[in-house]
């Protein structure tokens, strides 16, 4: 089953639900991440395409749990075209399990802020941000959009980590009751959602998105609206890299053009770039005539 997240209304609620094994599998592939890493990166990263579902094309937003726990800051970016990019700061940091005997994501991210900056392209990003209740990921999500949004909401994120370091399912899904919702139907919602399965349980039981939403909003007439293909994609590439080392500085290029070579890892993807002296040296030359021009 492809990567892939679902809208749908329902007599007054708006839901959301994603199924993200494989782009969560590409994150802890090329940041490799130890278990704990891997469900934060991976709940995270899910959590941003489902509240990026919300925003209007050309948007994005990050979301940053900075954290005092071991694993540092967990990152991501995503966009409502169903791509996402991810990091964490100490990817192979490990941890007993917790009291209930599942991964501690909540003691490695530990406490702190969940902010989170939307970039619409047309002015500076707005940025809101609350204090982080659990650490957990999805629970401090919904703080958040509780908090910072003014809007109730429940969020909930799972990833399953197999024995052999691999996501064996990942999903999340966001229910959102509308202003108009009835009190009624409230009832029937919150009852529904205290007895859902945990959402990786659902993904490894082969439910697609829509299936999800059909097990939590079992008794609801749904409306199926859209559904987006989802994959791990970083903005990076070699052309961006070249940007960077010229905004360096002369002497910075003229050391690593001393050293022979130079490798930029991006932090976002782990995908590493190789510059000779000779291209080095090349962005040295672009980089002067861009001065001696400004100069005119």
């Amino acid at each position: 089953m492809k990567d892939h997240l679902v809208k749908a209304t329902a007599e007054g609620v708006r839901v959301y639900a994603a199924v993200t094994t494989d782009l969560v599998n590409e994150g802890m592939r090329r940041h490799a991440c130890y278990p704990v890493a891997a469900a934060a990166l991976g709940r995270t990263m899910t959590g941003a395409l489902l509240m990026a579902a919300n925003l209007k094309n050309k948007e994005c937003l990050t979301l940053k749990f900075a954290g005092d726990g071991p694993l540092g800051a967990v990152v991501a970016d995503a966009n409502p075209e169903g791509f996402v990019r991810g990091y964490v700061d100490h990817p192979q940091v490990e941890l007993p399990l917790n009291a209930q005997g599942k991964l501690d994501v909540g003691g490695g991210v530990g406490k702190g802020l969940l902010s989170v900056t939307r970039f619409t392209g047309l002015k500076d990003p707005v940025t809101g941000s609350s204090e982080l209740v659990t650490g957990e990921i999805a629970e401090d999500i919904t703080q958040y959009l509780y908090v910072s949004e003014q809007t109730p909401s429940s969020v909930g994120l799972g990833v399953l980590v197999s024995p052999e370091l691999k996501a064996a399912a990942a999903g999340g899904f966001f229910i959102q009751p509308l202003p108009d919702a009835a009190d009624e139907v409230l009832t029937r919602l919150e009852a529904n959602l205290g007895r859902i399965r945990p959402v990786s349980e659902m993904v490894k039981d082969g439910l697609d998105a829509r299936g999800i939403i059909a097990e939590l909003l079992e008794g609801f007439e749904v409306n199926y609206l859209t559904t987006t293909e989802l994959a791990f994609k970083c903005q990076c590439s070699k052309q961006r890299i070249e940007s960077v080392l010229m905004s360096l500085g002369r002497k910075d290029l003229q050391a690593l053009i001393k050293d022979g070579k130079a490798e930029v890892c991006c932090h976002f993807c782990g995908e590493k770039y190789q510059f000779t002296a000779e291209e080095l040296e090349a962005l040295l030359h672009v980089s002067d005539e861009l001065k001696k021009e400004k100069c005119h």
